[in-house]
This record gives structure tokens, C-alpha cells and sequence, in this order.
């Protein structure tokens, strides 16, 4: 399996090589040279493994040979034997043919886990064999950080840098990661919004000499194996609820479009998706394109859903390499524009076919919490805001209502308590494994919202380390 650029100007790669460089070198983002397929018939005998045995059948598509089965097996079974269900990603009905996939029950409460554990181990078992030492630097609206601070704490091959913008991170998202006492963890508080973050973490990446000294790899979801993990809980959830026989459809909140985008992929391989619905908060972008056919940025106001307070949503590029067929000189000048101009448009062509998958839907603050005061006051469920916007806009533009519709509960709602006490009045209490962060000591430095500090900040911690 070899992996290419979506702007065509960077190597051609194999996993391994894909999982530590992370951007390419043009600033594109890899996907793999032509998309695997899964029969019919061996989707049918996944229905009968456990969930880190799926995951060894799923990654083996993109793996090749880069990485055995054995170890794949033994990665998966250390990721996911910290979660505390036994289902790991359990399917909970919440109204006729709709469900929600509860992906909060991993060590961080947030659907990124699903992610980012298996991903540190990716990185410690290609680390351990090449020898290297490697610096991550991410960008997170919340969950990511978090996540994936936990995957790679202590470990012996990596120094973390993980950047959030300052204040507009709920509390327990900050402690989660700032609580952290590992020395190879760095913590990074930028006067900005999340954009800016990812916008400093890509330019990062985009001076090659400034990579090469810092040996620079990412965790953000413009690492392919991100979205490739995440492919796995399509497959769990479509087959459990009748497919391949039958079409599912799915509801996700979105943000940076990584997690929509692996549901793509998981159609590309066979799985029978009728619809995807991307939910969103009055930051809109995505909401905005698949109406007209443009993404033009605005600037970030804070939502209640930090988590997708985005407007520069980077795997949405991933989609755009599908939608010009290939086409990099294409993606190259949709995505240069985007950068000057803060806008591009696709043809005609183009939008109605895009929307014929993907429909979106977006919610204000008080639009969400009325839909979770109306899921709680229906049957005392509580849920995060994110999770709500994704059930809310699954029942305002589902194709079909006979076609099983699965949202993806990305995170724990108690990881959003003054939004949950809003709607419902009700305390969502931290789980035991976790409560401990809000009396513990914080360990966090504020950087100024310009490359150069922040380039002085890594070099510095890297020495230091």
C-alpha cells in the first residue's frame, strides 16, 4: 500500500513512513494510492470479532506489509483494553431508526481516543524499530490534545507540543491536558483561536528546515493512520445494524471533517453508506459549503461546542482530492486560493454530486441545548452539546427515514458540565478514573500568538528534553 499527496508534489510513501512524517512535504495530505476493498463476504465474518480483531482486518487494508498482523493484533489489544465498556463502542437506540454510537468511553471521554491510542502505539512500535526520536506538534479545539497527551505520555521516543488557544477550551478539556506531569509533555496556551493553532502547526510542518531539525511528526487528523483508526467504528456500527445487507446511514458532528471523512473512506471500501449528515455550530463553514457550493472562512466566535469552533477545517481537502477526481493541480489551486483569498467554490458539477452523500445542518447555542434538554426530558439521557447538534441535524435532514441512522456521540458529557447544566438543569459527573484532574496541579505555558514564539518554545523543550 503507497500513499500520495492530494497536492501531487511530495514522495510517495509507505505506512510507516506516512505515520511519522504525518503533512507532506508539499503540504498536502496523504491518502493512499487507490482506496481497498472489503467483500460481502468478508464483511460478513467481521460480525463475529471482537473489536481489536476488527481493527487488525481493517488496518491490514492500509498496513500492507509495513506492519504484521501478530503486532497489529497485540497494538490494538493494549489500545483499547483501557476502555471501560465491554463493548467499547456500544450503540445505545434513542428513537425508531436512530441510534447513537457512544465513543466516550476511553481514557479522555472523547471519541478521539479511538484514534490517538492506537496511534501512540504506532508510533512506539515504528519508533522502537527505526531508532529515532520524533517531536509532535498538535493543535487542539479540546479533545484531541487530551487524547493524545494520554497516548504518548512517558514514552521514551517522543517529545509532545500540544497548542490550544487560551480560553475557549471548557475547564475539563484544559485539565485533562495540563494536569499531565510527564517531562516529554509540553503544554502550550496561544493568545488565538483554534485556526490559529492549526495554522502555526502546519506552518511548522511547511518549513522543511525547521522539520528536519526538530524531526517533526503530527497527531492531528492530517496523520492518515487518525483517519484510518477511525474507520474501524463505521464498520462496527453498519454491521451491526444489518449491514452489508442492508444501507446505513450517519450523523457526525464536525469540525476539522476528519471523522466524517473516515466514514467516506469506509464507503470506498464497500461499506454501504446511504448518507452522511455533518452537524454544526453557528461556526458554519461546512454547513455553508454543502449549501452553495463554497468555503468562505469567517471569523471563530465561541460556541458552546468548542469543539467545532473551526473555520479552516483541513481533512475537508482530503474530500476535495475525491471530488476533482484526483486532480492535485486542482486541490493545489482550490487550496491556494483558500489561503489568499479566504474563499473557493467547486463547478456545479461537482456540488450536486457531493450532494448526493453528504447533507449539512447547523445549530445555534440555544438550538442545542434545546435538544438536549429535549433528549434528557424524553428518556433522562444526557449529552454533550457536540452530540446533540449530530442527533438534532440527523432528524432535520435524513434522507430516509427508513434507513438506520447512527450519530456518533463524540464525547462524555461530563466534559461539558456548564453546557449540560444549562439545558437540564442536571450535574454530569466526571467518572472516577478522571475526576481527580480538577484538584490537580496544572503545568501550562502561554505563548504569544505568533510561529516565531512558538518555534522558540519547541526548540527550546526539545533541548531541554
Amino acid at each position: 500500500m503507497k500513499y500520495v499527496s492530494t497536492r501531487g508534489n511530495a514522495p510517495t510513501l509507505d505506512f510507516s513512513q506516512v505515520v511519522t512524517v504525518g503533512l507532506a512535504t508539499d503540504g498536502g495530505l496523504y491518502v493512499p494510492e487507490s482506496w481497498p476493498t472489503v467483500t460481502a463476504a468478508e464483511m460478513q465474518k467481521w460480525k463475529e470479532l471482537s473489536y481489536p480483531e476488527l481493527v487488525v482486518e481493517v488496518m491490514v487494508k492500509f498496513v500492507g506489509e509495513s506492519i504484521s498482523r501478530d503486532d497489529l493484533l497485540a497494538m490494538a489489544e493494549r489500545a483499547y483494553g483501557s476502555f471501560t465498556h465491554p463493548a467499547i463502542a456500544p450503540l445505545v437506540q434513542l428513537e425508531d431508526k436512530l441510534w447513537l454510537m457512544e465513543l466516550f468511553h476511553g481514557p479522555t471521554l472523547a471519541f478521539k481516543d479511538f484514534a490517538l491510542q492506537f496511534l501512540g502505539q504506532l508510533f512506539d512500535h515504528i519508533l522502537a524499530k527505526s531508532g529515532e526520536r520524533r517531536t509532535i506538534v498538535g493543535a487542539t479545539s479540546g479533545d484531541t490534545g487530551s487524547a493524545a497527551i494520554e497516548a504518548v505520555r512517558g514514552s521514551e521516543f517522543i517529545d509532545m507540543f500540544m497548542l490550544h488557544p487560551h480560553g475557549r477550551v471548557s475547564e475539563v478539556q484544559r485539565r485533562q491536558m495540563t494536569t499531565i506531569a510527564d517531562a516529554n509533555v509540553h503544554n502550550l496556551a496561544v493568545d488565538g483561536d483554534f485556526d490559529d493553532c492549526q495554522g502555526m502547526v502546519k506552518a511548522m510542518f511547511n518549513d522543511l528546515a525547521f522539520r528536519d531539525e526538530m524531526g517533526l511528526s503530527a497527531v492531528n487528523s492530517i496523520n492518515w493512520a487518525r483517519v484510518a483508526a477511525q474507520v474501524v467504528y463505521y464498520f462496527r456500527a453498519a454491521l451491526t445494524l444489518g449491514a452489508p445487507d442492508k444501507p446505513v446511514s450517519f450523523s457526525v458532528p464536525s469540525g476539522n471533517f476528519g471523522n466524517v471523512f473516515a466514514g467516506y473512506v469506509a464507503k470506498q471500501m464497500g461499506l454501504p453508506i446511504q448518507q452522511f449528515v455533518v452537524g454544526s455550530n453557528h461556526n458554519d463553514i461546512l454547513t455553508r459549503f454543502f449549501a452553495k457550493g463554497a468555503m468562505e472562512a469567517e471569523p471563530v466566535t465561541a460556541s458552546l461546542s468548542p469543539s467545532m469552533d473551526i473555520q479552516v477545517s483541513s481533512n475537508f481537502e482530503r474530500l476535495l482530492f475525491e471530488l476533482a477526481d484526483r486532480d492535485a493541480e486542482q486541490v493545489q489551486a482550490w487550496m491556494t486560493g483558500f489561503a489568499e483569498t479566504g474563499r473557493f467554490a467547486v463547478s456545479e458539477e461537482q456540488h450536486k454530486k457531493v450532494c448526493q452523500l453528504f447533507a449539512a445542518h447547523r445549530l445555534s447555542d440555544e438550538e442545542t441545548k434545546q435538544e438536549m434538554r429535549r433528549l434528557f426530558e424524553g428518556s433522562e439521557y444526557l449529552i454533550d452539546p457536540h452530540s446533540a447538534i449530530g442527533v438534532a441535524s440527523a432528524r432535520a435532514v435524513r434522507f430516509d427515514e427508513d434507513t438506520p441512522m447512527v450519530v456518533l456521540g463524540t464525547a462524555h458529557p461530563a466534559k461539558f458540565p456548564d453546557a449540560v447544566r444549562q439545558a437540564t438543569g442536571e450535574e454530569a459527573a466526571l467518572p472516577p478514573r478522571v475526576a481527580h484532574i480538577m484538584q490537580a496541579q496544572e503545568r501550562v505555558e502561554n505563548v504569544e500568538n505568533n510561529i516565531g514564539s512558538v518555534k522558540t518554545v519547541v526548540r527550546a523543550g526539545v533541548k531541554r528534553g
